[in-house]
């Protein structure tokens, strides 16, 4: 278990109370961890990020924003932003977008996004490195009962992207995006999949090539 004394223990959920959960987050051996509280549970991951992970991140992101920028989408992205739900829930996700009609929804100057407030992100993408067990179990229910209107999940060891579409609820896999509508998901594994022998400026170039012929 964690405790601000003791040692540390992450990438594992704890039973605990929210304020236990939030004296945790808050301590300043957590300054760069992020924090999960769910079902009355935590989750705390300091994992540094490495090459594998970061790279990933970056190009899914600058997928996302290339397809939204060429398909004339509105969209305002977040890299490891904060939403909480005070007493019930939180979550630090790789990414999370707000697109659409939701895409001026959280305005300049908001820090951590009171889901009270606010709603939640349109899509949130986790790139999994070590992770991926968690990603598409406890924080998939957690967006299911969220209201997360999609999902994406990066599996960087096996190079591909897994979708879900979130109604009522529940999830289900998908082979096209429907808040970035159009965008084929097959599109995004190949360009993971590009990056490993080529830069990003390549892959981008690729990417253009495809969104343009779709």
């Amino acid at each position: 278990m964690v405790a601000t004394t003791k040692q540390l223990v992450t990438d594992s959920w704890i039973n605990a109370s929210w304020d236990r959960y939030v004296e945790q987050i808050e301590h300043p051996s957590c300054t760069k961890a992020k924090g999960y509280y769910y079902n009355d549970r935590y989750r705390i991951e300091t994992t540094p990020i490495g090459n594998e992970h970061s790279q990933d991140h970056s190009i899914i992101n600058h997928a996302v924003y290339l397809y939204a920028t060429f398909k004339g989408i509105p969209m305002t992205g977040k890299n490891n932003y904060s939403f909480r739900q005070s007493g019930l829930r939180e979550f630090q996700p790789d990414l999370s977008l707000y697109v659409g009609n939701n895409a001026s929804a959280i305005p300049w100057g908001v820090g951590v996004v009171s889901l009270d407030d606010y709603p939640a992100p349109d899509l949130v993408i986790e790139v999994s490195n070590t992770s991926l067990s968690d990603d598409l179990g406890e924080k998939r229910l957690m967006y299911e009962d969220v209201g997360v209107a999609e999902y994406w999940v990066v599996d960087v060891k096996d190079v591909k992207v897994i979708a879900f579409t979130i109604q009522d609820g529940g999830s289900k896999r998908i082979n096209e995006s429907q808040v970035l509508t159009g965008l084929k998901i097959d599109i995004l594994t190949e360009a993971l999949q590009k990056s490993r022998t080529s830069n990003h400026t390549e892959v981008a170039g690729w990417l253009l090539q495809r969104f343009q012929a779709e």
